[in-house]
């Protein structure tokens, strides 16, 4: 399967509305890589308090979606019964730099990759664009957790 859709992201993820941000996973290569979709919206919850004269998306949550995507990824790619039970926490963000605000009304693409894996500890990259623009890049780490 090349996509995910906001259901089966669901299904992966523990996230709900408001905090679920990526409403698609594209271009999946098991384990390595995919694009996340955020269709940014005027009605974001975020937008009545940052800035609502001027409002554009938080890079804290440019970087939870970030994060998000990665966790759909690895949750996606491993085996169901070794997943089952568990969730991704983020460990640390390297590198994050916000080099355009994001706007409501716009797509949000996220492409991330897997660096490398050891035990249950990943590193992933990322760079997001809007219109082929890139916006903000970040490596972060993550763990799988035993869910509680």
């Amino acid at each position: 399967m090349d996509k995910l859709d906001k259901d089966q992201i669901i299904n992966l993820l523990p996230h709900r509305e408001p905090m679920l941000l990526i409403d698609e996973l594209t271009n999946i290569k098991k384990l390595h890589s995919a694009t996340a979709i955020v269709y940014v919206k005027k009605d974001s919850f975020f937008v009545q308090g940052h800035f609502p004269e001027n409002p554009v998306m938080p890079g804290v949550l440019i970087v939870e979606a970030f994060g998000q995507a990665a966790a759909a990824l690895t949750a996606h790619g491993l085996d169901k019964s070794t997943y089952e039970n568990k969730l991704v926490f983020l460990m640390g963000v390297d590198k994050a730099r916000f080099r355009n605000p994001v706007i409501p009304d716009c797509k949000l693409e996220l492409n991330i990759e897997a660096i490398r894996s050891h035990g249950r500890v990943w590193k992933y990259k990322g760079e997001a664009f809007v219109d082929k623009k890139k916006m903000a890049d970040a490596q972060w780490s993550a763990t799988i957790v035993d869910r509680k």
